[in-house]
């Protein structure tokens, strides 16, 4: 049997959670959903539609089996990445770069270059042809990532905030990072925020979901 995402309107969500207050200790992974948080008016929101594949873990039915969800894709950079570039016989290019808020980074003689969004490859990419295109004839740029954007966790961990993200991890050893949990925590399901291309997702995990740079882990209160 295949397994199947259950895709719910934000607005049937938020008239679900207001009338009833769900139980999430006792939720079973059919309950699961993939929702999208409309509640900013400073950050994009992407709305869930079918025709678009959205990471995440899908709903699990009675004979499936899969295996924890893995992030989709090349590595996408964005705000808080640290990456070196190296240009080759240009030492006032060669150095540490941050992606600002904005995505993107400054180079010398082509200002502003968006990286928000793309693979290092890419970003080498765009470089070479800006640089090329007027200042340096036939560039050898190389770009890597020096340190991934952190990852942050909040709710009923011992020590929430902000920590630097470790390759492979899931929501599991991100409380662990965090501390453990506390008395109150549940420890059936999380809340995941991904923000992606500049859209803000969310969704509904389980503990061993694989997080990536830049994703914020909320962990609920048990209900007793």
């Amino acid at each position: 049997m295949s397994a199947r995402l259950i895709f719910v309107p934000a607005c049937a969500l938020s008239l679900l959670l207001g009338a009833c207050a769900p139980d999430l200790e006792h939720m079973t992974s059919a309950d699961l959903a993939i929702t999208s948080d409309v509640t900013s008016s400073t950050v994009d929101y992407r709305p869930i539609t079918a025709d678009r594949v959205v990471w995440g873990p899908p709903t699990i039915l009675p004979g499936d089996s899969i295996s924890p969800a893995e992030p989709e894709g090349p590595y996408r950079l964005d705000t808080g990445d640290r990456l070196r570039i190296f240009v080759y016989g240009q030492p006032n290019l060669s150095r540490l770069y941050v992606v600002d808020q904005a995505g993107k980074i400054a180079v010398p003689l082509i200002g502003n270059v968006r990286a928000r969004g793309k693979t290092t490859n890419q970003l080498q990419a765009e470089i070479r042809s800006q640089l090329g295109a007027e200042y340096v004839k036939d560039p050898q740029v190389t770009v890597d990532i020096v340190q991934n954007r952190p990852f942050f966790i909040l709710g009923e961990v011992k020590a929430g905030g902000q920590f630097p993200y470790v390759s492979g991890m899931t929501v599991e050893t991100a409380v662990a990072i965090a501390g453990g949990y506390t008395e109150r925590a549940s420890e059936k399901t999380f809340r995941i925020t991904r923000r992606v291309n500049g859209f803000v997702e969310q969704i509904m995990a389980p503990s061993d979901l694989a997080l990536m740079p830049g994703d914020t882990v909320y962990v609920f209160e048990r209900f007793f």
